[in-house]
């Protein structure tokens, strides 16, 4: 193939909070820099445009899960989906990055050619048309989960004459009012739908396997509220967001060091709606708070619902889905003309875009994570997987503002790729980590597709903020790992690199 001009010097995968961000990042901190947003669906947003059910909303406050550029202004902290687009909506045309994005493109592949220092990018369109792109550098902001499928729990839904619906694929005319609905689940997603739905419906059943705890807050942020009418609202944000972060950080660290302490408190918390005499034994998980993700439940909405009757919450196993509802294992049965499987999501590494080197395909999985941004040996790709203790958008900041220092690094030495070195011998004498020390099933099911992750700095996803943050702000990119080099008959082979660097 003729060595034409590269069409990008970034291609960015995904319009939602991480491609959005990265682009805004861009236009501020590498101007000189040409991007394009390429985006599978019709729409902007990502999650917040693909998911549709009843009370949809944000499980982080928005003054984290907002962009460190731009304050979040509404009253509401805990957000609605709608709200979280139009603030997506706003950034994009406030900072004519709108132009910049092609609707309905999939990257199927991308092939990084070391001779001409960029991907080779395939691409489909809604119509199904081919296209080809080239990028010196790709920025995959495509998520962490697949969005043409959700876990597949295996059940049979058997004699079952109902409807059955998964959350990721809400249908716009379901009609739930004066129906008996089951709700398969006790994560995030069930949490909302529950007391979403039970405004209308005759009565909502949360069936859990194993339960889950709940932390209860207000949707509003008074100090943030009382702040934006003292002082200016990017002044009045910074000061809420790093409130914020180290309220996260210290219910985390607490979690860890004293979970019984945590665990009471959340109980109290629950008590408070309920009544002290409250059976706590569906919110009391046989594992401590922080081993699996919290489950935020904005100004008590679930339990109103279970205090009033209209909502209930039932442990057991399904033994079969019988004509008009489920049947546990203890024989119980629990009436339904609605099932609901918010059994969670199915975890996809790097958008399923089929990654190859000089032909060769690049497996994520033998690939070390570099500062929770890029990977061992692999140029020029960089990648956003958010936080497990902390909103997703802490880490698309910090990664965003890291690659725009690259990418000025990169322009200011005349070089063209920017790889991450782990040699052989060094990667021998690696202590690697669980990189996720969550129980969650979803992140259990899905450990064999992720990356690897050291024990040491640099070589992990980090899930430490605050350190992430200074580290990425402050360490220069010429650390003695990242290389920096032009392409070219004068640049060294990938084996001369190696042996260069030990």
């Amino acid at each position: 193939m003729k060595n034409t001009a590269t069409d990008f010097d970034v291609m960015i995968v995904g319009a939602g909070i991480s491609g959005i961000g990265m682009a805004a990042h861009m236009k501020e901190k590498a101007p000189d820099h040409s991007f394009v947003i390429v985006e599978r669906r019709e729409n902007l947003g990502g999650t917040w445009d693909l998911f549709r059910y009843p009370g949809i909303r944000s499980d982080s406050d928005m003054h984290t899960l907002g962009f460190d550029f731009e304050p979040w202004k509404h009253e509401k902290s805990i957000a609605d989906g709608p709200s979280i687009l139009d603030y997506l909506d706003r950034i994009v045309d406030e900072r004519d990055i709108r132009k910049h994005i092609r609707f309905d493109h999939k990257v199927l592949a991308a092939d990084w050619r070391e001779n001409e220092a960029r991907w080779h990018v395939t691409l489909e369109t809604g119509e199904g048309e081919k296209k080809h792109l080239t990028a010196n550098w790709l920025y995959l902001g495509s998520g962490y989960y697949d969005y043409d499928e959700p876990y597949d729990p295996g059940f049979d839904f058997g004699e079952f004459e109902g409807q059955v619906v998964h959350p990721q694929f809400w249908p716009e005319d379901l009609d739930y009012a004066d129906k008996q609905v089951v709700v398969i689940g006790s994560g995030a997603t069930a949490v909302t739908i529950v007391p979403s739905m039970a405004k209308k419906a005759a009565k909502v059943t949360m069936l859990q396997r194993t339960p889950t705890w709940m932390f209860s807050r207000p949707a509003k942020d008074a100090l943030a509220n009382f702040l934006r009418k003292i002082l200016p609202a990017k002044t009045a944000y910074r000061i809420t967001r790093w409130k914020n972060i180290k309220m996260q950080d210290f219910s985390f660290k607490m979690a860890r060091n004293k979970p019984e302490k945590v665990k009471d408190g959340l109980h109290k918390r629950i008590r408070k709606t309920m009544g002290e005499d409250y059976n706590l034994a569906p919110f009391t998980p046989p594992y401590n708070p922080w081993e699996q993700r919290l489950c935020l439940v904005p100004d008590d909405d679930l339990f109103t619902a279970l205090k009033s009757g209209k909502a209930d919450v039932i442990t057991g196993h399904i033994k079969a889905f019988e004509k008009g509802g489920v049947r546990l294992t203890d024989d119980r049965f629990l009436p339904a003309d609605i099932v609901i499987t918010a059994t969670g999501l199915k975890l996809a590494v790097a958008g399923k875009i089929a990654l190859s080197k000089e032909g060769q395909p690049i497996d994520l999985a033998q690939h070390f994570y570099y500062k929770g941004c890029m990977f061992s040996n692999v140029p020029n790709l960089a990648v956003v997987f958010g936080y497990l203790n902390a909103s997703w958008t802490l880490r698309a900041d910090i990664n965003s503002d890291y690659i725009c220092r690259v990418l000025n690094e990169s322009k200011a030495r005349g070089v063209d790729v920017a790889e991450p070195v782990l040699t052989p011998q060094a990667e021998a004498a690696i202590v690697e980590d669980d990189i996720f020390d969550f129980s969650s099933g979803y992140i259990q099911r899905s450990k064999h597709i992720m990356p690897r992750n050291a024990v040491a700095y640099p070589w992990r996803l980090n899930q430490e903020y605050v350190l992430d943050r200074k580290r990425m702000r402050e360490e220069p990119v010429d650390d003695g790992l990242l290389e920096l080099r032009l392409h070219g008959a004068n640049a060294r082979t990938a084996d001369e690199r190696l042996e260069a660097a030990e």
